[in-house]
């Protein structure tokens, strides 16, 4: 039997777990695989490394299946040296951090993970040990990919921020940021991000900067 996967649910009653491919235009194009070397220099200390062993499952499993497959819950947690004893065992902690930091979310009958993982935000760089932000620094400088992301991302939040200064509506906002294209995810991101920085100065964010 198999589990749809919320952050709030017990799923060891069940033995079994769909994991299904999440595309998102955005990131698949440009992001990383969880079997990258930005992924185990960058987000290991991020995730954990039962997170990142997980995920580079999942990746294997999508190499062959690629719409989707079945996992036992047992088998996977103890190919991972995790317990499944209870929510608040290893492996649903494990599963439930993917969700916590976008990489997974629930999808009917499981879970739906992402294929490729996006560069970190400033905010997440800023908590790794200063020798690695300086690799991270350098490492952004050099791919053009995660620097298309990230400048997205940033262009996405000051607009968003600007328009609520200048006192539009959140649903105006978000109109006008996907008539111009904005992906849903990146308008979503920028809105939460607007309504924690609205300041009475609008068009002063500094695109080399990040507060989140």
């Amino acid at each position: 039997m198999s589990a749809t996967i919320a952050e709030a649910e017990n799923i060891f009653p069940y033995d079994s777990m769909a994991v299904l491919p999440w595309n998102d235009p955005v990131i698949d194009p440009l992001g990383y695989d969880p079997r990258a070397a930005y992924v185990e220099h960058f987000w290991l200390g991020i995730l954990g490394p039962s997170s990142i062993w997980l995920l580079r499952r999942i990746a294997v499993g999508f190499d062959t299946w690629p719409d989707g497959f079945e996992i036992d819950l047992a088998e996977t947690a103890a190919a991972l040296g995790l317990g499944t004893n209870g929510r608040n065992s290893p492996f649903s902690r494990t599963l439930h951090r993917l969700i916590q930091f976008g990489m997974a979310q629930p999808a009917s009958f499981g879970l739906a993970v992402r294929r490729r993982l996006p560069p970190l935000t400033t905010r997440q760089v800023s908590r790794l040990p200063q020798r690695i932000q300086d690799a991270h620094h350098v490492w952004i400088d050099q791919d053009d990919s995660a620097s298309r992301i990230h400048i997205d991302r940033q262009r996405a939040r000051t607009i968003a921020r600007d328009l609520l200064t200048f006192g539009d509506p959140t649903d105006q906002v978000e109109h006008h940021l996907r008539a111009l294209g904005v992906h849903p995810a990146v308008t979503a991101d920028a809105l939460r991000w607007a309504l924690d920085h609205t300041t009475d100065e609008p068009g002063c964010y500094d695109l080399a900067g990040d507060a989140a």
